[in-house]
């Protein structure tokens, strides 16, 4: 025979944890929000001083040659992911200004937010390693697959190009912050 009395258990009958305070979740959104601004004008800057680093010289027996971002596949990758990026970090701008507004939402973009942060954090680290390697090789050369190195030639290019690099590796440290925030925060919604 069933029972109608309530169960025994003491997991049962322990009442819900009240819900985090508004206005630490707010904190929490304001500073995501500006880590989201960081991740745009980092990204930003980075594909602009990339996109900007042409340079034409004069080389004796070859004649004018010119250094182009577009003559990478690896930079060519470095542009695109970093303007992905950019783009991402406008769009979770806008969300996480409309979390704000709407709290009621907040756990749902959480969740969202630290999966998509985690894949673009992957996207810009590749991006940043392939064009690292590009320019390890311009800046080095290697003498074993008699590649020359080219910085000693094209000095102004390879400046652009380490200036972007470490745009990137910000872009990056801030895009691991946002996965942490993220995670940070659902964990303090968890009942504890």
């Amino acid at each position: 025979m069933a029972s109608t009395d309530k169960p025994t258990d003491p997991e049962y009958n322990k009442e819900a944890p009240p819900p985090p305070p508004p206005s630490a979740t707010v904190n929490c959104f304001a500073f995501d929000i500006t880590l989201r601004v960081l991740l745009f004008a980092s990204a930003l800057t980075a594909v602009v001083v990339v996109v900007t680093s042409n340079q034409t010289k004069f080389i004796p027996p070859l004649g004018f040659r010119e250094a182009k971002f577009k003559h990478s596949p690896a930079l060519v990758y470095f542009v695109v992911a970093l303007s992905v990026a950019g783009l991402y970090s406008i769009i979770t701008t806008l969300a996480s200004l409309s979390v704000i507004w709407k709290p009621h939402l907040s756990t749902k973009f959480l969740l969202h937010f630290a999966f998509w942060d985690v894949l673009i954090l992957g996207l810009v680290a590749s991006a940043t390693g392939a064009a690292g390697g590009v320019a390890y090789i311009g800046l080095k050369g290697n003498d074993h697959v008699m590649w020359n190195k080219i910085c000693n030639k094209y000095d102004k290019f390879c400046q652009h190009l380490a200036g972007s690099l470490a745009v990137s590796l910000f872009a990056s440290i801030v895009l691991v912050l946002l996965v942490w925030l993220s995670v940070y925060s659902l964990h303090r919604r968890i009942p504890k």
